[in-house]
């Protein structure tokens, strides 16, 4: 029963890609860049995987005999957030992107928003989400108003004290904006966030939720669904795909919890994808300039990879890669940037090869598609490189 397993190193990003001036993010490079921060990072299982071996890296450490694959991704959607990252892995690239609102939403949106909860809004304007509950949360706590804000990225995110908006609640809000956008605007997520504490010290809860827009097109988990394999989600990636395509579901936490689950799931007896997130790289240091947070949990995800690599079957294959950047050294932004992803893949039939510097994430929705041997029309998959003999891993 074999296993194609993807981690999502959620923003991870290895370089700027050609077109980052356009998205004003000239010099980014999320993960050379917490490296330098950090004084050199010490992940020695990705970079026996080939991560410093991958064209343009600035990394400095090879490997003279990487145990897998390894290259590097374009993004062919212009955008860099997670839903399109994530959509695009899966084989689906949109043709128009979300919409962005670097003044805040409309009264279109508002107002109805207001109507329907009964309560006005605060904020309504792009922020950190640590920064606004800072600046508005006593406020809330007084008043019962939700904290709406939004931020370089398609998002709608609500914000509110679990004590003053029960977790039922804040996501009957969510549900009522998804529907209002979906009616007036393109707009990628509406995001529950959740927080508990007291003034001066907030922090958000795990009860966060995403209510993304369906895919608008086939995904590689549809099409795997619809052969009869299994597609097994953890983290938010049933939230982005709106359960669809998704056989089994661990929403998990944490990064750790993250690998618990994937690891949980490479030992039942199923046939098919496991698809991870892990969010924390992202949520928790990216967007809060943290380089030091975030090399530790580069650090803490790489002391993982023998547990997983142990857990592979002999078919099975691990491939690493993200769907975007957060640079956390660029103090300007908290935002996401538009960088290369790397590519990693190792399994015990995998010929270490370079995967080069593919042209769309879609490379590795065709690669599973190949893997499993089902029809497929998006990206070029790389299984030939992986093995002498394509049809060894099979």
């Amino acid at each position: 029963m074999s296993k194609f397993v993807i981690i999502v190193l959620d923003s991870v990003g290895i370089g700027a890609l050609p077109d980052a001036h356009l998205f004003h993010d000239e010099g980014a490079d999320t993960l050379c860049h917490v490296d330098e921060a950090c004084g050199g990072l010490k992940i020695p299982h990705l970079i026996k995987l080939g991560l410093g071996n991958i064209c343009g890296i600035h990394l400095n450490r090879k490997s003279k005999s990487p145990m897998g694959a390894y290259g590097k991704s374009a993004e062919r959607f212009m955008g860099k957030d997670t839903t399109g990252g994530h959509w695009e892995i899966a084989g689906l690239v949109l043709d128009r992107p979300f919409d962005t609102f670097p003044n805040g939403f409309p009264r279109e949106i508002i107002t109805p928003f207001e109507e329907a909860i009964g309560k006005k809004v605060l904020g309504n304007k792009p922020a950190s989400g640590t920064e606004i509950i800072k600046e508005l949360g006593e406020t809330h706590m007084e008043t019962g108003r939700p904290i709406v804000y939004t931020s370089a990225d398609s998002v709608f995110q609500i914000a509110c004290h679990e004590d003053v908006v029960p977790l039922s609640e804040l996501y009957r809000y969510c549900t009522i904006a998804r529907e209002i956008l979906d009616q007036t605007h393109y707009v990628g997520r509406v995001i529950a966030r959740p927080f508990i504490g007291q003034p001066g010290s907030f922090v958000r809860t795990s009860g966060r939720r995403d209510f993304s827009l369906p895919p608008p097109g086939e995904t590689i988990l549809d099409a795997l669904f619809k052969h009869g394999y299994d597609v097994a989600a953890v983290g938010k990636i049933e939230d982005i795909f709106t359960g669809r395509g998704i056989t089994k579901i661990d929403h998990t936490t944490s990064n750790m919890s993250g690998v618990d689950a994937t690891i949980a799931y490479l030992k039942e007896d199923f046939h098919g994808l496991i698809f991870t997130n892990l969010v924390d790289f992202d949520s928790l240091y990216g967007h809060r300039n943290d380089p030091s947070g975030y090399g530790a949990a580069l650090e803490a995800f790489d002391a993982r990879i023998p547990e997983l690599i142990s857990a592979l079957g002999d078919d099975d294959i691990l491939l690493i890669t993200a769907d975007h950047g957060c640079d956390p050294t660029l103090t300007y932004s908290t935002d996401h940037t538009r960088e290369y992803v790397p590519i990693l893949v190792y399994g015990k039939k995998v010929v270490p090869a370079d995967l080069g510097i593919r042209d769309t994430f879609c490379d590795i929705g065709a690669t599973v598609a190949e893997y499993f041997k089902i029809p497929w029309h998006r990206g070029t998959g790389f299984l030939k490189l992986l093995t002498e003999e394509e049809n060894e891993l099979l």
